[in-house]
């Protein structure tokens, strides 16, 4: 059961020490495919536009290479949570100092309003509203790879009557005549693949925070 949890998300020690090998491919792999989108996320959502958000997640990366060489992870000290989220803030905020004043019109997000410029609505890269975005984006992150974790071991049968009934909100009885169940099999199976899904994000979060 160890090696199957590590096979998803490897834990943070283990992971944090195979980085210090600029070499080991496979594990930057492993980091990027596993955190890219909750720097990006949170990047999004602090107000910063597509282009600036991808470089945030690529200066994030370069910040956490440049680190590992001397780096001794104290989760004592410091959660990993609290260490990615202070590297990414670092550079959500030079993103920001590196847009010139006249460019707030402009950096306006399709969504944004004429009368009210990103700028005037991002929350402050150093204040509590980002560490809610954070926590936010975290929480998000951990439920999508718990969700693909029990994806992958449950029957397929089982998880698309859970994800019709229960992520889709389709009619359970609309559910039981296009997969040919009854409605009891459709409850059975979304009561378990919830149970597991909740199961994997407390294992995530007691790995990753």
């Amino acid at each position: 059961m160890v090696n199957d949890r590590d096979e998803f998300i490897p834990t943070r020690r283990s992971l944090l020490s195979r980085l210090k090998h600029w070499e080991d491919q496979e594990s930057w792999r492993d980091f990027f495919s596993t955190y890219w989108r909750l720097i990006y996320g949170v990047a999004i959502r602090a107000g910063l536009t597509e282009e600036e958000a991808q470089d945030v997640v690529q200066e994030t990366l370069l910040s956490v290479a440049k680190t590992m060489p001397g780096f001794k992870y104290d989760p004592a000290a410091c959660s990993f949570k609290t260490w990615l989220q202070h590297l990414t803030r670092k550079r959500i905020v030079d993103q920001f100092r590196k847009r010139p004043p006249a460019c707030a019109l402009k950096k306006r997000r399709p969504e944004d309003t004429p009368r009210t410029p990103t700028i005037e609505r991002v929350p402050d890269p150093a204040g509590s509203k980002l560490d809610a975005i954070w926590d936010e984006e975290w929480q998000r992150n951990l439920l999508t790879a718990a969700t693909e974790k029990v994806k992958r071991k449950v029957n397929p049968k089982h998880y698309q009557m859970f994800h019709l009934y229960a992520v889709k909100q389709l009619p359970i009885q609309k559910v039981a005549r296009s997969l040919r169940v009854n409605v009891g099999q459709v409850y059975l199976a979304k009561h378990r693949v919830s149970a597991l899904i909740k199961r994997e994000v407390r294992i995530l979060e007691a790995k990753l925070m």
